[in-house]
C-alpha cells in the first residue's frame, strides 16, 4: 500500500488541511494519507501547542468520514525533536509492506535541503508537493527531481495561527474548521 505522511502540529487541523490531503489522495497513486500529529516540530516552539492527545483528538474526529484520510500518533513515542528520517525509519521497520511518501507544502520545499539527512529521505521516498503562495523560488536542485512530484492541489492560505487568534479575538471562524473539530474546540474551550 502507498502511504502519503502529511506531517504536522495540527493546531487544530482545519479545512484546508482537508481538502489538500483529500485532493492528494484522489488524484495521485496514494492510497491513504496519514495525519502524522507531532509533538513538537524543530522549527516551532512548543508554547503554543495544544496537548498531543487534544490534537490527535482533533484529526481523529476530522477524518473519521474519510476511509482514505487516517490519523497517526505514531511520533507520540519516539524520541524528541521530532526528525522525519527518524520517523520514516521506523514506520519502514513497523510496516515493511507499506511504501511511505512525504506531502510537502511548496514552501517547506525550499527549505528541505536543511533537513537532517535529506538526501537520504529523497533516495528512498517520493514527495508529493502541494503549491502554496509563497515567495522566492524553490531550490534548483529539487526543480527535475524524479522523486518530487507537484500535484495541481487546490491552493488552501488558512494557517492555524490566524485560527487560533480568531478565536481568541472572539470571532466566528467555523466555516474554517470541520465541524466535529469545531464542536470539540467550542466544548473544550480551546484557543480562548
Amino acid at each position: 500500500m502507498k502511504i502519503g505522511l502529511y506531517f504536522g502540529s495540527f493546531n487544530p487541523i482545519h479545512i484546508g488541511h482537508l481538502v489538500i490531503a483529500n485532493h492528494m489522495v484522489e488524484n495521485s497513486d496514494l492510497d491513504q494519507i496519514w495525519f502524522v500529529v507531532t509533538p513538537h516540530n524543530p522549527f516551532k516552539k512548543k508554547s503554543s501547542l495544544l496537548d498531543n492527545f487534544q490534537r490527535l483528538e482533533m484529526v481523529y474526529k476530522a477524518t473519521k468520514d474519510y476511509d482514505k484520510l487516517k490519523p497517526s500518533d505514531i511520533e507520540f513515542n519516539l524520541p524528541q525533536p521530532n526528525y522525519t528520517i527518524n520517523t520514516l525509519t521506523y514506520l519502514k521497520e513497523k510496516h515493511p509492506k507499506h511504501e511511505f511518501s512525504l506531502i510537502m507544502g511548496e514552501d517547506n520545499l525550499k527549505s528541505f535541503h536543511k533537513w537532517k539527512n535529506h538526501e537520504l529521505i529523497l533516495e528512498n521516498h517520493h514527495i508529493y508537493i502541494y503549491p502554496r503562495i509563497s515567495e522566492g523560488k524553490t531550490e534548483t536542485q529539487f526543480d527535475k527531481h524524479p522523486k518530487i512530484h507537484p500535484v495541481a492541489a487546490p491552493i488552501m492560505e488558512i494557517s492555524s495561527t490566524y485560527i487560533r487568534k480568531a478565536i481568541k479575538d472572539k470571532k466566528n471562524i467555523k466555516p474554517l474548521l470541520p465541524q466535529h473539530v469545531w464542536e470539540y474546540l467550542d466544548e473544550m474551550n480551546f484557543y480562548k
